[in-house]
């Protein structure tokens, strides 16, 4: 079993991911205008209207908080190191590329998550890639496969992986046995999940500044601190990620082709671009402007947070230490925080381990989010099946608070990948659908209206959409009356 399990991992990452990634990002990249370039301060302007949410959805800032929720765990502290150990220094600037490439592909699946979204039994959205394959493709089969392998990666498989990740670092740092930290963990996840989306978008509304925030304040710091050497480590990056670094020793090939894969899986399951997840939390919102391309916009940011922002936190953290030595074994956490109390003194180590508490346990409540969405679209609100799926889901939690889970990461590797493909596909083959979008959007940017999405204008679509999602023969809505104003959002 472990056999197969390592061929289908080696078959996906080794090959068919990286140039499906790279390729479908590079598609949206130029098809959309490089879009993440041109517009990179218009999603800044997009989130801050993005607090207004309505009584079916939540707003587009609680989605992006759910998003970054589930980007901002384990990958971000664990697995940057693990890449970096893996790969070497190199591995970030590919890091970086699957990122701003990758930006794109999340506006494509984001705008196709609020263009197809529907309403539950209880009124309220949901959305993702499940409903856009089933709706916009007419192949909910393709929907079925896709959240299958969402629940077993989400909510399962990577609950366990975040549940050991606090357990072993509150474990390392605090010597709390892992069967506590496994059991406090469950109770308060339970908490947050029997309270349904709004109650985990409301805590990452909460939780998720804060904790993204300090950390990146702690980087800077460490930044300030070793000021000089910042363009010394900026050129081992990219000296590294070309193989010019190893050139002299025969295996550049090698190097370079270990830093493209550990910097691309790292990076796709860090800031999840192209994976169809954080489409999930898209599709939930109700957006403003009142256009599926500005939640496109709002998760484009997400992506940027995650990957260029918090991940590089790390690298800098672990680079600038000293600490990294390959083949030295030390690695993951313990590399970060090793990394940490070497540059600001023996709290360091406590520090990562109370970042890696709060980041790994949003993420837990996050993950779960996108896996009862996909629960639900699987069996239309079948309470009896929701509730067990969430003991079973808590469960999880603690079997991996307190269990070996080596072999699970490859499990969740090949989950990933198999995710990222379908919904890859779907959206390549949608990308028509995308692009309408954004140039429906901008067009109305220039000239000065408050994009807003008029079904009637699109008969095409009208019979993939549900109902009363979107209004029909809107008449369009000025902007703003003083200019100035206006210039500031068009930004």
């Amino acid at each position: 079993m472990d056999a197969m399990v390592n061929f289908i991992n080696d078959l996906l990452w080794g090959s068919l991911l990286v140039y499906m990634l790279l390729g479908a990002g590079a598609y949206f990249t130029v098809r959309l205008g490089f879009i993440q370039f041109r517009h990179f301060g218009h999603m800044f302007s997009v989130l801050k209207r993005s607090r207004r949410g309505s009584q079916a959805g939540i707003s587009s800032f609680q989605a992006l908080c759910t998003s970054l929720a589930a980007r901002v765990g384990t990958g971000n502290l664990v697995g940057v190191a693990i890449a970096l150990y893996l790969g070497g220094p190199g591995a970030i600037f590919w890091m970086w590329l699957i990122a701003l490439i990758g930006m794109s592909t999340a506006f494509a699946e984001s705008a196709l998550a609020q263009l197809y979204k529907v309403t539950d039994e209880e009124g309220n959205y949901r959305g993702g890639p499940a409903y856009y394959m089933e709706r916009g493709l007419g192949l909910r089969w393709m929907g079925a496969l896709f959240a299958i392998f969402l629940i077993v990666a989400f909510g399962l498989i990577f609950n366990a992986v975040q549940a050991n990740a606090i357990s072993l670092a509150m474990k390392v740092a605090f010597d709390i046995p892992t069967w506590v930290s496994g059991l406090a963990l469950s109770v308060v996840a339970g908490l947050i999940v029997f309270g349904g989306l709004r109650s985990i978008a409301h805590f990452a509304e909460l939780i998720v500044p804060v904790m993204a925030l300090g950390y990146l304040l702690i980087a800077l710091i460490v930044v300030f601190m070793n000021i000089g050497e910042i363009p010394g480590i900026l050129l081992l990056i990219v000296k590294s990620a070309f193989g010019i670094e190893q050139a002299g020793s025969g295996v550049a090939g090698y190097a370079v082709s270990q830093a493209l894969i550990n910097g691309i899986k790292r990076g796709l399951f860090s800031n999840e671009a192209g994976m169809g997840s954080a489409a999930n939390a898209a599709g939930s919102a109700a957006p403003y402007p009142p256009h599926p391309a500005s939640q496109g916009y709002i998760q484009m940011l997400g992506v940027f947070i995650d990957t260029i922002v918090i991940c590089t936190c790390t690298a800098a953290i672990i680079l600038l230490s000293g600490q990294f030595e390959p083949g030295s074994g030390v690695t993951g956490i313990e590399l970060t925080q090793r990394a940490l109390a070497h540059e600001v003194g023996d709290w360091g180590s406590p520090f990562i381990a109370i970042a890696i508490l709060f980041f790994a346990f949003t993420s837990i409540v996050a993950n779960y989010a996108y896996a009862e969405n996909n629960l639900v679209f699987l069996e239309h609100d079948n309470t009896a099946g929701l509730l067990t799926f969430r003991l079973f889901a808590l469960g999880m939690v603690m079997f991996g608070a307190i269990g070996k889970i080596d072999s699970m990461w490859t499990m969740a590797y090949v989950s990933m990948g198999l995710m990222a493909m379908i919904n890859l596909v779907a959206i390549l083959l949608l990308s028509k659908v995308v692009i309408k979008l954004a140039k429906d959007y901008n067009g109305q940017r220039k000239l000065g209206l408050l994009p807003t999405f008029d079904v009637a204008k699109y008969p095409e679509l009208r019979s993939q959409l549900e109902e009363g999602i979107w209004l029909d023969s809107r008449p369009p809505q000025p902007l703003a009356k003083k200019p100035a104003a206006r210039a500031r959002y068009m930004d």
